[in-house]
């Protein structure tokens, strides 16, 4: 019997705890065979992304995903990991039209096995935090590159490279945490503007191709691995070329986001359009 079964689950005041003396280490996970990799490597919290569209459904987008296959994957995901905090994806479609509608999906992915969901999008989505929060939903809140806006972005784009749209940003996380969100994902935002954001919250930051600076870091697990499909971004580092096993691959990502030296340099977005 594995050493991490009888582990419990860490909670949201342990997580702020932990944060206090650290960086938290996240990655995202589709299956339980590789939660448990995750947890006996030490890492604090999974996401059940639905990047999974991409990189277990072959899709090119995560636009068809449905909050049925991430209950399906969260479900997985919570039988296979002891330890960490799971926190899942509210899909394109399943929370824009309404908070109602938000609320009822959001059940549906935490009596699958979530402790957290995460809802992308800016200020526009405060109220809808707001109403999760209220009825007992936490909320991962994500701004910066969100996904499932690709097509009015025009594609995957760093974001805030303007003053405007920083300020835009500044104002989401500030009305995202009023609003009562605990976490926030910030991706694909210039470095120097990622971690303005990061000082400006006291919520958990977790960056991805924004800045040590934040609180935690998060990869798509298949990018950590070498595994992705398609071209990588800036922020990936494959961290199973020279690991011994995939264990070992996770274990060095952990040490690497713990000691701040994931991400470097070479993983986050200078201020200028070059960058």
């Amino acid at each position: 019997m594995s050493s991490h079964s009888y582990t419990p689950r860490l909670t949201l005041h342990e997580l702020r705890r932990l944060a206090a003396a650290r960086k938290l280490a996240m990655l995202t996970c589709y299956d339980a065979a590789f939660a448990a990799t995750l947890d006996a490597a030490g890492v604090d919290m999974i996401l059940i992304g639905d990047s999974l569209g991409m990189v277990v459904q072959g899709h090119d987008s995560t636009l068809p995903v449905t909050v049925a296959d991430v209950a399906y994957h969260t479900a997985c995901v919570a039988r296979g990991a002891a330890r960490p905090w799971i926190v899942a994806d509210m899909p394109f479609g399943s929370f824009q039209a309404s908070p109602g509608q938000a609320y009822a999906n959001a059940v549906t992915l935490m009596q699958a096995g979530s402790q957290m969901v995460k809802v992308e999008g800016g200020a526009e989505m405060a109220p809808t935090v707001e109403f999760l929060v209220g009825r007992g939903i936490p909320v991962c809140a994500h701004i910066g590159l969100t996904p499932q806006h690709v097509n009015v972005f025009g594609g995957y784009r760093v974001q805030g490279r303007d003053a405007g749209a920083a300020e835009r940003l500044l104002d989401a996380a500030q009305r995202l945490q009023d609003a009562g969100a605990s976490m926030m994902v910030i991706e694909a935002v210039p470095e120097p503007l990622a971690r303005r954001i990061a000082e400006s919250v006291a919520l958990i930051t977790i960056g991805i191709g924004a800045s040590v600076a934040c609180t935690a870091q998060v990869l798509v697990l298949h990018d950590l691995l070498g595994a992705g499909v398609g071209k990588r971004p800036r922020f990936v580092k494959n961290f199973l070329q020279g690991a011994a096993s995939l264990e070992a691959a996770v274990s060095a990502y952990v040490e690497d986001v713990r000691a701040g030296r994931f991400p470097g340099p070479e993983q986050v977005y200078a201020e200028t359009a070059g960058g």
